[in-house]
């Protein structure tokens, strides 16, 4: 079933996106009185369509993609036969450079638009909510196996990132820092100040974590926390578990923080343990049988105060759409990281399995929008390439003609589109191979 959820998530994530893409391509051609002869929201074979005046809108069946066919242009469906034939005042080929740009930009453009659009809903309906470094220095930080690996230690205290001191625990984990060069953490252990150097490779290992619980094991706040919500028929209210309770131990291990429940769970899958709470003023002990994937059915109420912000609509624009382009930033950083050689292709670049892996086994609205916000931006910014066959080649050929005031001819366009056709299924190939590889070795 988690299976069946992520791939419904990227199908519906994608064809929302593409979508929108394609009819950002289609919008801009009809504008300009050009003939658009289809448009479809995935790959044939077709499943359905429907002729609406002199367009065909279709579905296919495979749903990683999607077209529009502009009479008189050279695309994917190489109808090189048209080409022939003399130009006809409705077709591409006919109409001014800078018409011709304006519709190749058009799918970018509103990829841009709907990713800005969306961080801007979820900053406006969400606000923020984080905690403050101090907050989080109160008890340290939990240092998972890559953070052990880093060389951090459970109950650090960071008091600077990259040289410099910081308000937000957020700021610890950002892409400045793990998209940097010569990243480093300064944490206060045992009263002494230590210089902890981030690799900077680093950021393969840590998005070889491709769920948030994954990447929970790099490091996080230590929260002591009480029983918050406990979910019906779950082992926790079998066992008489209560909202309000605090965790004094199990199995005989003292419990102070929720990491520490964490991995007495996972030791004690399937088994029946006592499990000590205080409640109110007394103690009680319950017996407890611990689920097979290492649960009791409840949500943690954490004791750390976390700052709420509330961003009024102008804010939410302001934030919105600077998380919207942070994306295309940390995309540009990643590839100069790959350039650079500090980080290898196979483990940076993830494909149609990884991207629905990101997504989750578990339908949640919330990270849906903000994925498919940030595929969009992405989207947009992997269009924007120079590649032939993608929307950004053929915006610099037609930058070239504008410039110079000479058109390439027909067959210079045709050999750039089957060399970029070539290239990009060969990059398709790559990623899906390679995410077939990551998730099984």
């Amino acid at each position: 079933m988690e299976v069946l959820i992520m791939a419904g998530q990227l199908i519906l994530g994608l064809s929302i996106l593409v979508g929108l893409h394609e009819w950002g391509h289609m919008f801009a051609a009809k504008m300009f009185g050009m003939r658009v002869e289809k448009y479809f929201i995935g790959f044939p074979p077709k499943i359905f369509s429907i002729t609406k005046g002199e367009t065909e809108y279709g579905i296919g069946a495979i749903p990683l993609g999607g077209f529009v066919k502009i009479s008189g242009m050279i695309d994917e469906s190489m109808d090189t036969a048209t080409m022939n034939q003399e130009p006809q005042p409705w077709e591409f080929r006919s109409k001014p450079a800078w018409q011709r740009l304006i519709v190749m930009l058009g799918g970018i453009i509103v990829n841009v638009i709907v990713g800005i659009f969306i961080f801007i809903v979820i900053a406006y309906h969400e606000g923020d909510k984080f905690l403050s470094i101090n907050e989080v220095n109160k008890y340290g930080i939990f240092a998972g196996d890559l953070g052990q690996e880093l060389g951090l230690k459970t109950g650090d205290k960071i008091v600077k990132v990259n040289g410099k001191s910081v308000a937000n625990f957020s700021d610890a984990l950002s892409s400045d820092v793990f998209l940097g060069s010569n990243s480093s953490y300064t944490v206060n252990r045992n009263g002494q100040e230590i210089q902890i150097d981030i690799p900077n490779n680093f950021i393969e290992k840590l998005s070889a974590r491709q769920s948030p619980e994954e990447r929970g094991r790099f490091i996080r706040a230590q929260e002591p926390f009480t029983i918050g919500e406990v979910a019906a028929d779950s082992p926790g209210e079998k066992a008489g578990l209560e909202t309000g309770d605090k965790v004094i131990s199990i199995a005989g291990k003292p419990i102070n923080y929720f990491h520490e429940l964490q991995n007495e769970l996972a030791k004690l899958k399937g088994k029946t343990t006592p499990l000590i709470v205080q409640r109110g003023t007394e103690q009680k002990t319950l017996n407890v049988t611990i689920s097979e994937e290492g649960t009791l059915g409840f949500y943690p109420q954490s004791l750390l105060n976390y700052t709420s912000v509330d961003y009024t609509l102008g804010q939410a624009i302001v934030v919105g759409t600077n998380d919207a382009f942070a994306v295309v930033f940390n995309n540009i950083k990643g590839f100069g990281k790959i350039f650079r050689g500090e980080v290898s292709a196979s483990k940076a670049l993830s494909g149609p399995i990884g991207i629905a892996r990101m997504f989750g086994g578990v339908w949640d609205w919330g990270r849906f929008w903000y994925l498919t916000g940030l595929l969009s931006m992405v989207l947009a910014f992997m269009n924007a390439l120079p590649i032939p066959a993608l929307d950004g080649g053929h915006a610099v050929i037609l930058s070239y003609e504008i410039i110079s005031g000479r058109k390439p001819s027909d067959k210079f366009l045709e050999n750039a589109q089957k060399v970029g056709m070539v290239l990009l299924l060969g990059l398709m190939a790559f990623a899906i191979f390679n995410d077939v590889w990551k998730a099984v070795f």
